[in-house]
């Protein structure tokens, strides 16, 4: 664990000295300032940060931010050859990923903390909900852990990193968009299946308050098996 924490520091500080971290934080922070003025800091609106967070906007932005900042993680090691020296090192495979998905994590954790600004609007002409504010957030983190881990994955394939980050957005859009369009074109059994496929039905029922145990599993198991996944393709490789 101690090594995975140097590695999760090694790994923010890369972030805040590229100039991408900046890019992406301005660029989070004004369409989420521009969708919350739109949807939400209205004349008569709910004092809640659910229309700002329910529905497929945030899902989708966050998918694009986060894919652009997880394309990185690993590819960039290939394409400097710093990967063998990280892998020959007194280090595991599962603390490299773990230290690089908690470094990436902790960033997300940053560009979260900058919509708290909008609570505190909130809060000034109406009264918030803590325990939904705490569901907001809550879902927020599993949805960022799980698309991080899928962009960790993709990573860890190749060298590019813009073949990295468009096989992540794909692969997120395919299980967050179309899953859930199929889903509602459907009925009976197979209806249920894709909504149980689809990250924007779990995601959405957190958002509205219903934190259900399977919704919560579902994002710890399928972020857990793309991070077991990762160490496999690192394995594969320290053998090539």
């Amino acid at each position: 664990m101690r090594k995975s924490m140097v590695i999760m520091q090694r790994e923010l500080g890369a972030y805040f000295f590229s100039p991408i971290a900046y890019v992406v934080l301005a660029l989070f922070l004004g369409l989420s300032g521009y969708l919350f003025s739109s949807f939400v800091f209205t004349a008569g609106g709910e004092a809640s940060l659910r229309n700002l967070l329910d529905g497929w906007a945030m899902p989708i932005m966050l998918l694009f931010f986060l894919s652009l900042l997880g394309m990185r993680l690993l590819s960039e090691e290939f394409r400097m050859g710093t990967v063998e020296t990280l892998l020959t090192a007194p280090v595991t495979e599962a603390e490299v990923v773990f230290g690089k998905f908690l470094g990436a994590g902790a960033f997300y954790l940053i560009m979260l903390a900058t919509t708290l600004v909008f609570g505190l609007f909130i809060s000034l002409y109406g009264r918030l909900d803590p325990l939904l504010l705490l569901c907001h957030y809550l879902a927020l983190i599993m949805l960022g852990a799980l698309y991080i881990s899928v962009g960790l994955f993709f990573s860890a394939w190749t060298k590019n990193q813009l073949v990295a980050g468009l096989l992540s957005m794909v692969f997120l859009l395919l299980f967050s968009v179309l899953a859930q369009l199929v889903a509602d074109s459907l009925e009976g059994w197979l209806k249920a299946v894709f909504q149980h496929l689809s990250i924007v039905t779990h995601y959405s029922e957190m958002i509205r308050g219903r934190l259900g145990f399977n919704h919560v599993v579902y994002f710890l198991t399928t972020t857990a098996f793309f991070l077991f996944a990762t160490v496999k393709v690192l394995e594969s490789r320290r053998w090539r």
